[in-house]
């Protein structure tokens, strides 16, 4: 049987961003993971983690599935203290040996040290901002991808030597005509893609 850790970045600040949307999405990749035949653990950072457990987590993990709001064009504070604590504590153990160069060999490059080899990780956001602004030279983000606009989370996997995945966002979520049953639908859809047998 195979492991994911469903990694739940939200934090909340009451009356804006409650994380309603993020509880869904989460829901929905567990219903599809249990599906699949995957054996499931859950992490959300906004009622408290345990560094330790967390490390064990990464370590039984086969596949981290992380749900992220995006404030202020970035990871919430708080996701990002757990990233600092967590990743940097399962140094030589869990998440890396070191930054992977060598004096002795110099085709050991920078960030070739990372212990996760094997694992996936799937990234999904949820945005404020509407789809039009990224991949569009005259859009906010001039022309990045949002993983482009979200290169230092896919980095710190990268250090740490796992596989990205197709990632996925929601854009437009305080919009009137917000849809979520077609947010989750399309999050269903791009799970298929990446998990398909």
């Amino acid at each position: 049987m195979k492991h994911v850790l469903l990694l739940n970045l939200h934090q909340k600040y009451d009356g804006f961003a409650n994380g309603n949307l993020t509880h869904d999405l989460l829901n929905e990749a567990k219903k599809f993971f249990s599906a699949n035949g995957y054996e499931v653990r859950e992490t959300a950072i906004d009622e408290g983690y345990n560094v330790v457990e967390e490390l064990e987590k990464l370590t039984w993990a086969d596949t981290i599935f992380v749900q992220s709001p995006v404030y202020w064009m970035g990871l919430p504070w708080l996701a990002k203290k757990y990233v600092d604590e967590v990743f940097s504590s399962g140094n030589n153990t869990v998440t890396y040996v070191s930054d992977g160069r060598s004096r002795d060999d110099e085709s050991k490059k920078y960030g070739s040290g990372g212990l996760m080899q094997g694992k996936e990780y799937m990234l999904s956001f949820t945005y404020n901002c509407p789809t039009s602004e990224f991949n569009n030279p005259n859009g906010f983000f001039e022309g990045m991808s949002v993983d482009q606009a979200n290169v230092a989370l896919h980095k710190t996997f990268q250090f740490c030597g796992a596989t990205p995945l197709k990632s996925y966002s929601v854009h437009d979520v305080y919009k009137s005509d917000f849809s979520l049953d077609n947010a989750l639908h399309a999050l269903q859809e791009t799970l298929s893609k990446n998990f398909s047998a």
